[in-house]
């Protein structure tokens, strides 16, 4: 496997407060890496970072080999992303959405293959507002999709969905990495990750503290929540 992501010394400051301290990390294309981590921890930051929302402090991002600040263009086009907030018009269907954004790429995907991979065909013609929770987070999949990126960045992509829904999406990320793309992912749900993931970090305070699969980190561990285990794994020497 290749390394898809390679992130480097990352640090970025608001204010007083170090929101990423030096965090480094690589994700492989056909691989899920987790960012496991309570709310404020660092998580989201780094994911901004990344995508270019925000300029790091200090630090490296390579996409597919792409120094990302040297060559923003060139690796944005390589990634598509889900955030916590898609920010789509109420009264947008799912298939104008996907038109809408399929012109900003020179080769997207079809709307209509889209609209089938995602279970939203029904829905084609519907307006957001109209959409339930899943519906809406598989059409954030879809649009993350158009692109038909290299790399996928998902913020907390369960959070607040039913346990069926989340099972569903869930099953829609393990098919995007089968694919052979490579998925990055935020989460505060041990669980998640642990089903999920193929290798995570755990970061806490702008830090990551340990990394390694699922297994070794969370099921060995005796703690019962992710505020235990980060603390299990701050105490150990």
């Amino acid at each position: 496997m290749t390394n898809a992501i390679a992130v480097k010394g990352l640090s970025r400051r608001y204010g007083s407060m170090l929101a990423a301290d030096g965090i480094s990390f690589e994700v492989a294309a056909g691989e899920i890496f987790g960012l496991l981590g309570p709310n404020g921890a660092g998580k989201t930051t780094t994911l901004e970072c990344i995508l270019g929302l925000t300029n790091p402090d200090a630090g490296r991002v390579e996409i597919c080999g792409i120094d990302a600040h040297c060559a923003p263009l060139q690796a944005r086009e390589k990634i598509g992303a889900v955030l916590q907030a898609t920010g789509l018009q109420d009264k947008i269907t799912p298939r104008e959405a996907l038109d809408l954004f399929a012109t900003f790429y020179a080769a997207p995907l079809k709307s209509d293959a889209l609209l089938q991979r995602f279970g939203l065909v029904e829905k084609a013609n519907a307006v957001y507002e109209t959409l339930s929770g899943g519906q809406q987070q598989r059409l954030a999949l879809a649009l993350a999709f158009v692109g038909d990126p290299k790399i996928l960045l998902l913020d907390e992509p369960t959070a607040g969905l039913d346990p069926q829904i989340r099972r569903d999406v869930r099953g829609h990320i393990r098919a995007m990495r089968d694919d052979g793309r490579a998925i990055l992912m935020s989460t505060h749900d041990m669980d998640e990750a642990g089903q999920l993931c193929d290798r995570i970090a755990v970061i806490a305070g702008g830090k990551i503290i340990a990394s390694g699969a699922p297994r070794d980190l969370i099921a060995g561990s005796c703690a019962a929540t992710l505020e235990d285990v980060i603390l299990e794994l701050t105490a150990k020497p």
